[in-house]
């Protein structure tokens, strides 16, 4: 397919900043997807008006051609390796077009509060909507915990959003830490700068006083939508009568 050659061509670029060993990973799961498609198998060629045009896209790929990044994990590593992936193709192929980001995770934890990621996979993805020069718009849909609520709050100003029944989560990182008694001092002194980080990210993001923000984070804090916008995480929540933004019809026939 046009699409995933065209972003394996871009990775092969704009993948330096990874390590040797994640950007090898990134580049021959791309290979692989473009061999086999998105569900393992080798795809049958797809024929339109009675022409081989090669086989049918893949549903990455038409999100990724319509300009879409979508999180729908807790943020660990290779969740991370493939939206920064997608966000820099993004920036290659066009640098005006905005990018839409839809939001529907647990953060760096579990849906029960397990860790399994680190804070620094949400900095890096939040550092990287902003070093790109498409503008970001975020929306979350389903739920938006700790670090994922974050990454909400730095999409582009005004282009925040929220489905009606969506939920936003505010909260401090958990430790990992394991180990001697030293080790387990350093990664507290770690979580701790983590967390004074993401409270900075979420207080540039909502105008508010870092010391609210570091106060609301010290326990749980449930945000609907509606409070959401209050608070200043959003912008707007989208409602019935402004669904037709998501329904718009893909443009991908011509990349085949």
């Amino acid at each position: 397919m046009r699409l995933l050659a065209s972003l394996l061509a871009a990775l092969t670029v704009t993948t330096d900043a990874f390590s040797p060993a994640s950007r090898s990973r990134v580049l021959n799961d791309l290979r692989e997807m473009r061999m086999t498609g998105a569900g393992g198998a080798a795809s049958p060629d797809y024929v339109e008006g009675g022409g081989n045009i090669g086989p049918p896209p893949d549903l990455p790929s038409l999100l990724l051609h319509n300009r879409i990044v979508y999180i729908g994990m807790p943020l660990v590593p290779a969740v991370t390796e493939l939206v920064i992936a997608e966000l820099l193709y993004l920036n290659y192929e066009d640098q005006n077009k905005p990018v839409t980001m839809y939001i529907n995770s647990s953060g760096t934890t579990t849906a029960t509060g397990q860790p399994v990621g680190f804070e620094t996979e949400a900095f890096a993805i939040a550092d990287v909507m902003k070093y790109i020069r498409p503008p970001v718009n975020t929306v979350a849909i389903g739920q938006a915990f700790g670090a994922a609520a974050m990454i909400l709050s730095q999409g582009q100003k005004g282009g925040r959003a929220a489905l009606p029944n969506a939920t936003i989560q505010l909260n401090q990182p958990r430790s990992q830490g394991q180990g001697q008694a030293s080790d387990i001092a350093i990664r507290a002194r770690e979580v701790a700068h983590n967390r004074k980080t993401s409270c900075e990210l979420i207080a540039q993001a909502t105008g508010k006083p870092l010391s609210v923000v570091v106060e609301d984070c010290q326990r749980v804090k449930y945000l609907q939508p509606d409070e959401a916008v209050e608070y200043g995480l959003i912008d707007r929540v989208i409602r019935k009568e402004d669904m037709s933004m998501l329904a718009a019809a893909p443009a991908f026939m011509a990349q085949l």
